[in-house]
């Protein structure tokens, strides 16, 4: 593992925490969408996120750090995004026979979007963000006072 591992891997988790929360912005703001380009309700997006490099588990990449040699041939990756997703499922019917989208029956059919749902994905992505930032943090903190020690 090199010195400055740590500083690309919470690089990587900032990257597609910002995605995320971008991700759920946009299905909040779109929250009461009942006509997209398409012509249909606007679907919930997800972000799909997949490990970069290792390969190992993270107890195999931990006893071969701590073993002093690391993995034979593991690198420390990070997470990148995979894609963005939409969600297949169909949002509810509302009755609103004055809605400019209604059908001859008077529903309207909204999108697939719970607040509540964002909302504390959004909390969720926030808190992880920090996260991330505080690790990275640590590890400027730990490098300084190495190069400290090293004057």
């Amino acid at each position: 593992m090199g010195m400055f591992d740590a500083l690309d891997i919470s690089g990587s988790a900032l990257s597609a925490e910002r995605l995320r929360m971008d991700v759920t912005s946009e299905n909040l703001a779109n929250a009461q969408t009942t006509k997209g380009a398409n012509g249909q309700p606007y679907r919930r997006k997800e972000v799909v996120l997949q490990e970069v490099g290792g390969g190992a588990s993270f107890g195999a990449t931990l006893a071969g750090v701590m073993g002093g040699g690391g993995t034979a041939g593991s690198t420390p990756g990070g997470v990148q995004v995979s894609g963005i997703v939409e969600d297949s499922s169909q949002g509810q019917l509302v009755y609103d026979p004055g809605h400019p989208d209604a059908n001859a029956q008077g529903y309207v059919r909204m999108p697939n979007v719970e607040s509540v749902t964002e909302m504390t994905d959004l909390i969720t992505e926030s808190r992880s963000y920090e996260a991330n930032v505080t690790a990275m943090q640590t590890a400027k903190s730990m490098y300084t006072k190495t190069l400290d020690l090293l004057r």
